[in-house]
């Protein structure tokens, strides 16, 4: 056994508060379905919701898929072009396969809110009314739709939100209802979440939100500098959606808008590998299988049915998480989360934090991660299984 006891994790999340790497933590370890570890840094308790950004992807929007294949509802090769017909990525002949996989040929990112915020100032008003929200909410998706490939269809892996905006509104579609209700009626209860989007028309939430940014819309993140030029705008409202795409789309979206704790992350990290163990809470075995198998298309991709898995060098992931079949799968947020699952260790880590609140520049998280995450497995003597395979 390594002489790390697993209660360092608690030191090393809270040396990172002090050194302002994020303002505040959750983190969740669950090792063969039992918990431990768990712990929170700064000015947060366990209750306490997060805005899990991107692990959205996951948790809700790729959740839904494998829920509503198994209803024979919607299925890998469903045309995109059946819910949005003469759009460039309908037209190409994308599927949703393609969204899931990232390869769809979809840019990463379009401004979408800053049309919006240009054509409907309004929406800066917390008066502003449901219908004007969901009237932008489907301009948005038609701009989504609208948007030319950045890439020839299938020819190369390229992390997408704009697929995932269509991805989110396709599975309503087939769902009959709105993505917060089929999110609600299909995962959180089934799994006993407590996560929810936050829909800004059903605004006053309670306060038991940790803060991400300070203005609305958000400063650009690095690098998106010149993609849209001056906005009206006004001081950030706690508990809204800090991305200003998913914002402008009412909170609700298939890329980001779900709001959670550690534990709900890792319940959801465990029902991947119950999944896989032949509970059909959300699908069967067999279709688990199929969406956690890497794209079969493009050699080198590290991305599953909605999921990503380590990179070559060293992931965020750390050294040893993933190191031997079958691997591991698992996703980022750009406000500071994570997801990972260790599916030979039957190990699942969720951390969550808030480090936008620091600034967008803030960037240190991607050092800490991949260290939080050697020290999990280090800590509990689960890093000797076979020698590394990436790292």
């Amino acid at each position: 056994m390594s002489s790390h006891p697993i209660a360092q994790l608690q030191q090393v999340l809270d040396e990172a508060v002090t050194l302002g790497i994020f303002p505040s933590a959750q983190a969740v370890v669950l090792h063969k379905g039992v918990q431990v570890f768990g712990g929170v840094a700064g000015p947060v308790t366990g209750d306490t919701r997060f805005d899990l950004a991107s692990l959205t992807k996951v948790l809700s929007t790729t959740a839904l898929f494998l829920r509503l294949w198994t209803e024979g509802k919607v299925g890998p090769e469903t045309p995109v072009a059946r819910f949005f017909p003469g759009s460039p990525v309908g037209d190409a002949g994308a599927t949703v396969a393609d969204l899931l996989y990232h390869r769809s040929g979809l840019p990463p990112f379009v401004p979408f809110f800053a049309e919006a915020l240009t054509s409907t100032p309004e929406l800066l008003d917390p008066a502003c009314s449901a219908a004007t929200r969901a009237r932008v909410r489907d301009e948005v998706l038609q701009a989504a739709a609208r948007t030319p490939l950045a890439a020839p269809w299938r020819t190369r892996t390229a992390y997408s939100d704009v697929g995932f905006i269509l991805l989110g509104e396709i599975l309503a579609r087939v769902g009959g209802a709105p993505l917060d209700i089929l999110f609600s009626r299909h995962v959180a209860g089934p799994l006993g979440l407590g996560a929810r989007y936050q829909r800004l028309t059903d605004f006053p939430t309670d306060g038991l939100v940790a803060p991400t940014g300070a203005t609305r819309p958000r400063e650009p993140a690095p690098g998106q500098e010149t993609m849209w030029g001056e906005l009206p705008s006004r001081p950030a409202v706690l508990g809204e959606v800090d991305d200003d795409n998913a914002w402008v789309m009412d909170g609700v979206s298939g890329h980001a808008g779900l709001f959670g704790t550690a534990v709900d992350v890792a319940r959801f990290g465990q029902a991947i590998l119950a999944g896989c163990a032949g509970d059909a809470a959300i699908a069967p075995g067999p279709l688990w299988f199929r969406a956690l198998a890497t794209d079969p298309l493009l050699p080198g991709s590290t991305r599953s049915m909605g999921f990503d898995s380590p990179s070559e060098g060293l992931s965020s992931a750390g050294h040893f998480i993933g190191d031997t079949p079958p691997g591991a799968v698992g996703h980022l947020g750009f406000t500071g989360t994570s997801l990972w699952v260790d599916l030979r260790r039957s190990l699942v880590v969720a951390l969550i934090t808030n480090r936008v609140a620091h600034g967008r520049k803030e960037v240190r998280i991607r050092d800490f991660r991949p260290i939080f995450h050697d020290l999990v497995v280090d800590s509990l003597g689960l890093d000797d299984l076979t020698p590394k395979a990436h790292g």
